[in-house]
């Protein structure tokens, strides 16, 4: 018995989506397409996967269990198409990045001297983004490959592959902020201040904090405004250290914290030799210095 591809996406995507036609959507197809493709997995595996006598199906026990496992078959998929790319001849003409501010300069600054030895002929085409930012970015096209902070889900239409380096984070304010002085004890009296808190979609609906609270859309327009003294921020510890040594670092219970990266790209369009050799490079990469707070 042979299970595509595809069905196994299909999977992930209707658990994902919490439903046939959201699922169907997402991925471009007809939602008949996408209930026969999952009933079809269901014979060939011999298994019920999802209840579907509800409003919306519900995975059952069974489904429960294979899940992770069709998100595993995925990943060692991906990875072989990884690996395949990377031997083919014939290189793509431009490669565009999209990466965080949480990631590590250093990290990027030693990839870019080797991909620029290894590819000089090669287009190179660096974009910042933040979360959903570069996800966007990658199942639009406009990136080949992301790199960004956390992953709070898989999803079915982009491969990952967490980093070996990991994004260091601290409360910081101005040395003129009162906070600077009169550090504060615990949570309660931090929400006292205002907090400059990273908006990159520029949602006016975004949850807000328990106290006073500015928004930027990126994390050096939110160090500028930390500088400044308008309020504390979260902010990565390289980027200050590298731009703002004069910010203090607030020093409460749970900081400095550290968030896993991952890389991001197209399942549907597998890296060429030039992404996969990048991708490849941050894999194995050793893990950059992070100064803390």
């Amino acid at each position: 018995m042979s299970i595509s591809n595809d069905a196994l996406a299909t999977l992930v995507m209707v658990a994902e989506q919490g439903s046939f036609s959201a699922a169907a959507r997402a991925l471009g197809k007809r939602q008949s397409t996408i209930s026969e493709c999952v009933a079809n997995l269901e014979i060939d595996l011999g298994v019920s996967l999802f209840e579907r006598s509800g409003r919306q199906p519900q995975l059952t026990a069974a489904g429960l269990r294979l899940l992770p496992l069709a998100r595993q078959a995925l990943a060692a998929q991906d990875q072989l198409w990884l690996q395949a790319r990377a031997l083919v001849a014939g290189t793509e003409p431009r490669l565009s990045l999209v990466l965080s501010d949480t990631f590590h300069t250093g990290s990027l600054e030693a990839a870019l001297q080797a991909f620029a030895t290894q590819f000089p002929h090669t287009e190179l085409e660096c974009l910042v983004g933040e979360q959903e930012d570069v996800l966007a970015l990658v199942r639009e096209g406009r990136a080949q490959l992301g790199l960004l902070c956390g992953l709070a889900s898989p999803d079915a239409l982009l491969a990952s592959q967490r980093l070996p380096q990991s994004a260091s984070t601290s409360l910081y304010v101005a040395p003129q902020h009162m906070l600077a002085t009169q550090p504060p004890q615990d949570e309660a009296q931090l929400q006292l201040h205002r907090q400059l808190r990273l908006n990159p979609f520029g949602d006016t609906t975004a949850a807000g904090s328990a106290g006073p609270c500015w928004y930027a859309p990126s994390y050096l327009l939110l160090l500028e405004m930390t500088q400044l003294g308008f309020g504390w921020a979260e902010l990565p510890d390289w980027l200050v250290a590298r731009y703002a040594p004069e910010l203090v670092p607030l020093l409460l219970p749970g900081w400095p914290q550290q968030r896993s990266l991952h890389a991001v790209w197209q399942r549907a369009q597998p890296p060429g030799p030039a992404t996969a050799w990048m991708l490849q490079h941050f894999l194995q990469a050793p893990v950059a210095a992070q100064p803390g707070g």
